[in-house]
Protein backbone atom coordinates (compact mmCIF):
# COMPACT_ATOMS: atom_id res chain seq x y z
CA UNK A 1 0.00 0.00 0.00
CA UNK A 2 1.58 3.19 -1.17
CA UNK A 3 2.22 5.87 1.48
CA UNK A 4 -0.46 8.57 0.70
CA UNK A 5 -3.33 5.56 -0.04
CA UNK A 6 -2.47 4.49 3.70
CA UNK A 7 -2.96 7.91 5.02
CA UNK A 8 -6.02 7.90 3.50
CA UNK A 9 -7.22 5.12 5.26
CA UNK A 10 -6.01 5.76 8.49
CA UNK A 11 -7.50 9.39 8.15
CA UNK A 12 -10.92 7.30 7.51
CA UNK A 13 -10.56 4.70 10.45
CA UNK A 14 -10.37 7.95 12.79
CA UNK A 15 -13.36 9.71 11.58
CA UNK A 16 -15.30 5.79 11.47
CA UNK A 17 -14.62 5.43 14.99
CA UNK A 18 -17.76 5.94 17.58
CA UNK A 19 -16.64 8.79 19.48
CA UNK A 20 -16.97 8.00 23.27
CA UNK A 21 -18.75 9.47 26.18
CA UNK A 22 -16.84 12.69 27.49
CA UNK A 23 -15.47 12.52 30.80
CA UNK A 24 -17.39 14.22 33.56
CA UNK A 25 -17.58 17.92 34.49
CA UNK A 26 -18.91 19.95 36.43
CA UNK A 27 -19.64 22.65 33.69
CA UNK A 28 -23.05 22.30 31.90
CA UNK A 29 -22.77 20.41 28.64
CA UNK A 30 -24.89 20.80 25.95
CA UNK A 31 -25.91 17.36 23.90
CA UNK A 32 -28.30 18.63 21.17
CA UNK A 33 -26.01 18.76 18.50
CA UNK A 34 -28.37 18.70 15.95
CA UNK A 35 -30.14 21.56 16.73
CA UNK A 36 -27.22 23.44 18.41
CA UNK A 37 -26.16 25.13 14.91
CA UNK A 38 -29.90 26.53 14.36
CA UNK A 39 -29.77 27.78 17.71
CA UNK A 40 -27.41 29.52 17.83
CA UNK A 41 -28.07 31.17 14.21
CA UNK A 42 -31.69 32.29 15.86
CA UNK A 43 -29.73 33.35 19.27
CA UNK A 44 -27.43 35.25 17.34
CA UNK A 45 -29.80 37.05 15.04
CA UNK A 46 -28.61 35.10 11.78
CA UNK A 47 -25.43 36.77 12.65
CA UNK A 48 -23.70 33.52 13.43
CA UNK A 49 -21.21 33.51 10.93
CA UNK A 50 -20.11 37.47 11.15
CA UNK A 51 -19.27 36.32 14.70
CA UNK A 52 -16.76 33.67 13.71
CA UNK A 53 -15.60 35.88 11.14
CA UNK A 54 -15.30 38.82 13.91
CA UNK A 55 -14.08 36.07 16.73
CA UNK A 56 -11.17 35.52 14.08
CA UNK A 57 -10.47 38.84 12.94
CA UNK A 58 -10.11 39.90 16.66
CA UNK A 59 -7.77 36.77 18.16
CA UNK A 60 -5.51 38.17 15.04
CA UNK A 61 -4.63 34.85 13.70
CA UNK A 62 -2.26 34.60 11.59
CA UNK A 63 -1.30 32.11 8.57
CA UNK A 64 0.69 28.71 9.77
CA UNK A 65 -0.77 29.44 13.61
CA UNK A 66 -1.66 26.93 15.94
CA UNK A 67 -4.98 26.97 17.50
CA UNK A 68 -6.97 25.43 19.55
CA UNK A 69 -10.59 26.31 20.11
CA UNK A 70 -11.93 25.26 23.35
CA UNK A 71 -15.91 24.24 24.07
CA UNK A 72 -15.68 23.90 20.06
CA UNK A 73 -19.32 22.63 19.53
CA UNK A 74 -19.79 21.75 16.40
CA UNK A 75 -17.18 22.87 14.90
CA UNK A 76 -17.89 26.01 12.60
CA UNK A 77 -15.42 28.22 14.31
CA UNK A 78 -12.83 25.78 14.54
CA UNK A 79 -13.00 25.35 10.99
CA UNK A 80 -13.47 29.12 10.17
CA UNK A 81 -10.41 29.24 11.37
CA UNK A 82 -8.41 26.87 10.12
CA UNK A 83 -9.74 28.52 6.44
CA UNK A 84 -7.93 31.25 8.27
CA UNK A 85 -4.70 29.98 9.32
CA UNK A 86 -4.04 28.05 6.14
CA UNK A 87 -2.79 24.71 5.15
CA UNK A 88 0.20 25.07 7.42
CA UNK A 89 -1.49 25.44 10.73
CA UNK A 90 -2.72 22.98 13.02
CA UNK A 91 -6.12 23.76 14.17
CA UNK A 92 -7.72 21.87 16.77
CA UNK A 93 -11.02 21.97 18.73
CA UNK A 94 -12.23 20.46 21.95
CA UNK A 95 -15.73 20.00 23.69
CA UNK A 96 -17.07 17.48 26.70
CA UNK A 97 -20.00 16.74 24.47
CA UNK A 98 -19.13 13.62 22.25
CA UNK A 99 -22.08 14.44 20.04
CA UNK A 100 -20.50 17.74 19.11
CA UNK A 101 -17.78 16.54 18.16
CA UNK A 102 -19.19 13.75 16.59
CA UNK A 103 -20.95 16.45 14.26
CA UNK A 104 -17.50 18.38 14.28
CA UNK A 105 -15.97 16.01 12.68
CA UNK A 106 -18.52 15.13 10.13
CA UNK A 107 -18.33 18.43 8.92
CA UNK A 108 -14.29 17.90 8.29
CA UNK A 109 -15.02 15.05 6.82
CA UNK A 110 -17.23 16.68 4.21
CA UNK A 111 -14.69 19.54 4.05
CA UNK A 112 -12.20 17.64 3.30
CA UNK A 113 -10.63 19.39 6.42
CA UNK A 114 -7.34 18.37 8.69
CA UNK A 115 -8.63 19.37 11.52
CA UNK A 116 -7.81 17.26 15.42
CA UNK A 117 -11.23 17.22 17.10
CA UNK A 118 -11.67 15.55 20.18
CA UNK A 119 -13.72 15.21 22.90
CA UNK A 120 -11.66 17.04 26.12
CA UNK A 121 -12.49 18.62 29.22
CA UNK A 122 -11.35 22.73 29.10
CA UNK A 123 -10.10 21.96 32.76
CA UNK A 124 -8.31 19.59 31.97
CA UNK A 125 -6.71 19.73 28.21
CA UNK A 126 -4.85 16.68 26.86
CA UNK A 127 -2.34 18.55 25.31
CA UNK A 128 1.55 19.46 26.32
CA UNK A 129 2.28 22.72 27.61
CA UNK A 130 3.45 25.48 25.11
CA UNK A 131 1.53 24.21 22.43
CA UNK A 132 -0.64 26.72 20.90
CA UNK A 133 -0.39 30.52 19.38
CA UNK A 134 -3.95 31.19 20.18
CA UNK A 135 -6.60 29.77 21.87
CA UNK A 136 -10.88 30.75 21.00
CA UNK A 137 -13.35 30.37 23.90
CA UNK A 138 -16.67 31.11 21.71
CA UNK A 139 -20.01 30.94 24.08
CA UNK A 140 -18.36 28.67 26.28
CA UNK A 141 -17.05 30.56 29.27
CA UNK A 142 -20.52 30.96 30.20
CA UNK A 143 -21.66 27.47 30.79
CA UNK A 144 -18.65 27.01 33.72
CA UNK A 145 -19.31 28.23 37.14
CA UNK A 146 -16.57 30.51 38.97
CA UNK A 147 -13.69 27.82 40.42
CA UNK A 148 -14.11 26.30 37.00
CA UNK A 149 -13.52 29.24 35.06
CA UNK A 150 -10.16 29.26 36.83
CA UNK A 151 -9.00 25.95 36.31
CA UNK A 152 -10.09 26.56 32.84
CA UNK A 153 -8.52 29.86 32.22
CA UNK A 154 -4.90 27.93 34.27
CA UNK A 155 -5.09 25.44 32.22
CA UNK A 156 -5.11 27.77 28.77
CA UNK A 157 -2.80 29.56 30.10
CA UNK A 158 -0.51 26.11 30.49
CA UNK A 159 -1.08 25.12 26.98
CA UNK A 160 -0.57 28.59 25.25
CA UNK A 161 3.17 28.99 23.85
CA UNK A 162 4.56 32.22 26.15
CA UNK A 163 3.12 35.59 24.21
CA UNK A 164 0.07 33.41 23.11
CA UNK A 165 -3.02 34.75 22.66
CA UNK A 166 -6.66 34.14 24.48
CA UNK A 167 -9.95 35.53 22.66
CA UNK A 168 -13.42 34.89 24.90
CA UNK A 169 -16.30 35.76 23.17
CA UNK A 170 -19.13 35.81 25.71
CA UNK A 171 -22.40 37.15 27.01
CA UNK A 172 -22.53 40.24 29.03
CA UNK A 173 -24.31 40.30 32.25
CA UNK A 174 -27.60 41.53 30.89
CA UNK A 175 -28.47 44.44 31.79
CA UNK A 176 -31.91 45.39 29.40
CA UNK A 177 -34.89 43.64 28.41
CA UNK A 178 -33.58 42.18 25.64
CA UNK A 179 -29.97 40.21 27.31
CA UNK A 180 -32.51 39.20 30.19
CA UNK A 181 -34.45 37.23 26.95
CA UNK A 182 -31.65 36.11 25.18
CA UNK A 183 -30.20 34.99 28.51
CA UNK A 184 -33.53 32.63 29.56
CA UNK A 185 -33.78 31.40 25.61
CA UNK A 186 -30.28 30.33 26.20
CA UNK A 187 -31.34 28.42 29.62
CA UNK A 188 -28.56 30.43 31.20
CA UNK A 189 -31.13 31.74 34.02
CA UNK A 190 -27.99 33.02 36.53
CA UNK A 191 -25.43 34.65 34.76
CA UNK A 192 -23.96 36.78 37.91
CA UNK A 193 -20.85 36.89 35.96
CA UNK A 194 -20.37 38.11 32.53
CA UNK A 195 -18.14 38.75 29.79
CA UNK A 196 -16.83 42.22 31.59
CA UNK A 197 -16.39 40.60 34.70
CA UNK A 198 -13.47 38.04 33.04
CA UNK A 199 -10.38 40.26 32.78
CA UNK A 200 -9.88 40.31 36.49
CA UNK A 201 -9.90 36.47 36.62
CA UNK A 202 -7.56 36.26 33.78
CA UNK A 203 -4.98 38.25 35.50
CA UNK A 204 -5.99 36.10 37.98
CA UNK A 205 -4.99 32.86 36.07
CA UNK A 206 -1.53 35.19 35.19
CA UNK A 207 -2.47 36.66 32.00
CA UNK A 208 -1.29 39.81 30.72
CA UNK A 209 -1.92 42.85 28.48
CA UNK A 210 -5.92 41.95 28.89
CA UNK A 211 -8.55 44.06 27.39
CA UNK A 212 -12.57 44.01 26.85
CA UNK A 213 -14.57 45.33 24.48
CA UNK A 214 -17.96 45.09 22.32
CA UNK A 215 -18.51 42.79 19.38
CA UNK A 216 -20.96 44.11 16.59
CA UNK A 217 -23.98 41.80 18.46
CA UNK A 218 -25.04 43.65 21.62
CA UNK A 219 -25.52 41.03 23.70
CA UNK A 220 -21.95 39.42 23.38
CA UNK A 221 -18.57 41.55 24.30
CA UNK A 222 -14.91 39.81 24.04
CA UNK A 223 -12.02 39.58 26.69
CA UNK A 224 -8.36 38.81 25.38
CA UNK A 225 -5.22 38.83 26.53
CA UNK A 226 -1.78 36.52 26.53
CA UNK A 227 0.37 34.75 28.24
CA UNK A 228 3.43 36.26 29.31
CA UNK A 229 7.04 35.53 27.78
CA UNK A 230 9.47 34.53 30.86
CA UNK A 231 11.66 37.16 31.95
CA UNK A 232 9.38 39.75 30.65
CA UNK A 233 7.52 42.89 32.57
CA UNK A 234 3.95 42.82 33.90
Amino acid sequence: MSIGLHRKVSKHMREAQPVQPGPETTGHVIRWAHRYDAVVNLLTLGKARALRRATIELAHIKSGDRVLDVGCGTGDLTLAAKAWAGSTSQVCGIDAGSEMIEVARQKAARAGVDVDFRVDLVERISFPDDSFDVVLSSLMMHHLPGDLKRLALAEIRRVLKPGGRLLIIDAKRPTSRMGQVLTGLAQQKSMGIGVQDLPAIMKEAGFVDTEAGDTSFRPLGFVRGRKAISGSTL
